[in-house]
C-alpha cells in the first residue's frame, strides 16, 4: 500500500509536533491481535483516568458531568474493540504496559496547589487523547482492512472531542494560571519523547 503523506493540518489542529511515520501501520499489520488487545487496555485505563478525576474532583459540577458521560464513551469503546477482538476468534490478552503513558505521567507537576494538579492532569489527559486521535487517524488512512479502517475513523471523531473536553476545562478551571504556557510545555516534552515511538503494533508504541 503506498504511504500516505502525513496530515499536518491535522497535527496542526491537535497542537502536536511531530506526526506519526505511516509506515508504523505495518508493523500494526503484522500483528492485529496485539494492537486490538492493547488499544481495548488504552480505552480501559481511559475510563479509570476520568472517574479518578472525578473522585479526586467532586465538587466541580460540570467536569463531573462530562466526564461521567466520557467514561461511559470509553467503556462504550472498550466493548466495542472486545467485540472486534471475540469476531475475530480471538480473545483479549493481559493488559499491557504503556510506556508511553508512564513518560508523560512523569512530567506532570508535583507540590504544587491542588487547582495547578488539577490543571494538569487535565492537560495530561489532553494530551493522551490528542496522540491517540493521531493514531487512530494514522490507522484509518492507511490500514488495509477496511472493518478497522472505519472503526479507526469514527473513533479519531470521538477521541477529537475528548480532548477538546480535558483542554477546555484544563482553561476554564486555571484562572491564575497560564495554561497556554503551560500547554506548550507539554506540547515540547511529548514532541521529546514521541519521537522513540511508532516501533511497535500498540497504540502509542
Amino acid at each position: 500500500m503506498p504511504i500516505k503523506k502525513r496530515n499536518h493540518t491535522h497535527i496542526t489542529m491537535l497542537g502536536l509536533k511531530l506526526a506519526t511515520d505511516p509506515r508504523w501501520v505495518n508493523i500494526v499489520e503484522s500483528n492485529i491481535e496485539e494492537i486490538l488487545t492493547d488499544h481495548a487496555w488504552c480505552e480501559q485505563k481511559a475510563a479509570t483516568n476520568a472517574l479518578s478525576l472525578i473522585i479526586n474532583n467532586p465538587n466541580y459540577t460540570e467536569m463531573v458531568t462530562a466526564l461521567i458521560a466520557l467514561a461511559k464513551e470509553e467503556l462504550e469503546h472498550f466493548e466495542q474493540v472486545h467485540n472486534l477482538i471475540k469476531a475475530r476468534g480471538k480473545t483479549l490478552g493481559m493488559e499491557r504496559k504503556d510506556h508511553y503513558v508512564n513518560e508523560l505521567y512523569k512530567f506532570m507537576q508535583k507540590g504544587g496547589s491542588r487547582k495547578s494538579s488539577l490543571v494538569d492532569r487535565l492537560l495530561f489527559s489532553a494530551m493522551i487523547e490528542a496522540r491517540s486521535c493521531e493514531r487512530f487517524r494514522v490507522l484509518s488512512e492507511n490500514i488495509k482492512d477496511e472493518e478497522l479502517a472505519k472503526f479507526y475513523r469514527d473513533l479519531m471523531i470521538s477521541e477529537a472531542g475528548h480532548y477538546t473536553t480535558f483542554i477546555g476545562f484544563a482553561r476554564e478551571y486555571g484562572q491564575g494560571i497560564d495554561v497556554d504556557k503551560r500547554w506548550k510545555e507539554w506540547i515540547d516534552f511529548e514532541a521529546s519523547i514521541i519521537a522513540n515511538y511508532g516501533k511497535q503494533e500498540t497504540i502509542h508504541g
